[in-house]
């Protein structure tokens, strides 16, 4: 089976000093891929709690939470936004969005790692090229 790439790695005029490997990748282990997403995921929920803190936090300290807050009383009488948002609120909401994020960034890194095992029998894989300096 020759594929578009040995094509053109045969056409290249120019050697290299150093030695070329060429490797299908024909199989991605399946929980290896899931350890690695769920890793990446800690880490995606990590940044997305600390930036809700971080945006409560600059959010109350130039007063757009309380200018809000007025607006809200003025137009709805006997609700008082602040009741509804404040730092225990936003750090249970960013919890709750870190979390699930974590569960569906694990799940669809799984999801890809079963569809490209099942891809690689109908393409047969991705041509890789390694060189050694």
């Amino acid at each position: 089976m020759s594929t578009v790439a040995d094509k053109l790695a045969k056409k290249s005029t120019r050697r290299t000093s150093s030695k070329q490997v060429r490797l299908r990748l024909v199989y991605i282990d399946f929980w290896s891929a899931v350890k690695l997403s769920f890793l990446g995921a800690i880490a995606i929920a990590i940044v997305t709690l600390v930036s809700f803190i971080l945006v409560y936090l600059v959010l109350d300290a130039t007063g757009l939470i309380g200018k809000a807050d007025e607006f809200v009383s003025g137009i709805a009488d006997g609700v008082k936004l602040s009741t509804y948002v404040g730092l225990p609120q936003v750090m249970a909401f960013g919890s709750v969005c870190a979390i699930l994020n974590l569960i569906v960034f694990t799940v669809l890194g799984a999801i890809v790692a079963g569809i490209y095992n099942l891809a690689v029998k109908v393409t047969g894989g991705l041509l890789v090229g390694f060189t050694s300096n």
